[in-house]
């Protein structure tokens, strides 16, 4: 079995406790995710299973957009409503205008600092592990695109929001930074990946469906590598560059440089990457 399947991710539980279903429903072993969600975050997660865990990293770096939540006035350890309270503020006076405001300080190309509980590794060893042995340490500022910045909703010091982010974007890190800026603190209190590069909710299944499905025998939720990436397709034609591009080696061919579907007699048979006029496979070939 292999391919690509979108999940909708439940609260409460991890990406991997999300793998570890799939594992025991599909009876696969090779299953990987391409982007970590916390427990309380839900939507979408896209999973690879079989030979295209190989493209896991290509779909990571994808765009992603969410839909999160906050409160003003106390900050946790956490960043967000499932970590302990360090601070509070009692008098809070935020406009809508001020809240905009503090908004558009974020919009572009910033330095974020990812929170402690993350699971970036120092020294070989998990952030968010350090942190429940009480031990902070400095972490380098990471380059992040904040393409869309929205505010959906303010009553009551709580806050929705609309974000469309890069790879690496921390939302609770971003909701932290925006009220300190506001000196107000803030707390992230839900969060929902709504896309991730061209998939949105709409093509997601909650895991619950997908083992009622898998006990139909229907598959229809595994979506193949070649109608995910959407590539422009390329023929190999004769024999010496089939064999070339199925032994790991270069063929030339006259498209200009980019990543394809490569296919043969019609039938499609891995992705490639040209560079200066020669086809090699790409990761999954």
């Amino acid at each position: 079995m292999e391919g690509i399947i979108v999940i909708d991710k439940p609260k409460g539980i991890t990406s991997f406790d999300v793998i570890r279903v799939l594992r025991r429903t599909l009876r696969e072993r090779r299953i990987g995710h391409t982007g970590t969600l916390d427990p309380l975050a839900t939507g979408i997660l896209v999973i690879c299973v079989g030979r295209a865990t190989k493209l896991a990293q290509d779909i990571e770096g994808y765009g992603k957009e969410y839909i999160a939540d906050f409160e003003l006035g106390y900050k946790t350890d956490t960043y967000d409503i499932e970590g302990k309270v360090v601070d509070t503020v009692s008098d809070i006076n935020v406009s809508r205008e001020e809240l905009v405001e503090a908004l558009s300080k974020y919009k572009g190309d910033i330095k974020q600092v990812p929170p402690m509980y993350s699971a970036i590794k120092v020294d070989g060893k998990k952030l968010y592990e350090l942190a429940r042995e009480g031990i902070e340490i400095e972490r380098k500022s990471r380059d992040v695109t904040i393409s869309s910045l929205e505010l959906l909703d303010y009553s009551n010091k709580k806050v929705k929001i609309d974000c469309e982010v890069s790879k690496g974007t921390y939302i609770r890190s971003l909701i932290y930074d925006i009220g300190e800026d506001l000196k107000t603190f803030a707390t992230m209190t839900d969060l929902r990946r709504t896309r991730v590069g061209e998939e949105t909710l709409d093509r997601s299944y909650t895991l619950e469906t997908i083992e009622q499905m898998v006990g139909n025998k229907e598959l229809s939720f595994l979506i193949s590598v070649e109608d995910y990436f959407q590539f422009t397709k390329i023929e190999i034609t004769d024999e010496k560059s089939l064999k070339l591009y199925v032994n790991g080696q270069r063929s030339k061919v006259d498209v200009t440089s980019g990543k394809y579907r490569v296919y043969n007699s019609g039938k499609f048979i891995g992705l490639g990457e040209v560079t200066n006029g020669l086809l090699k496979g790409y990761k999954y070939y």
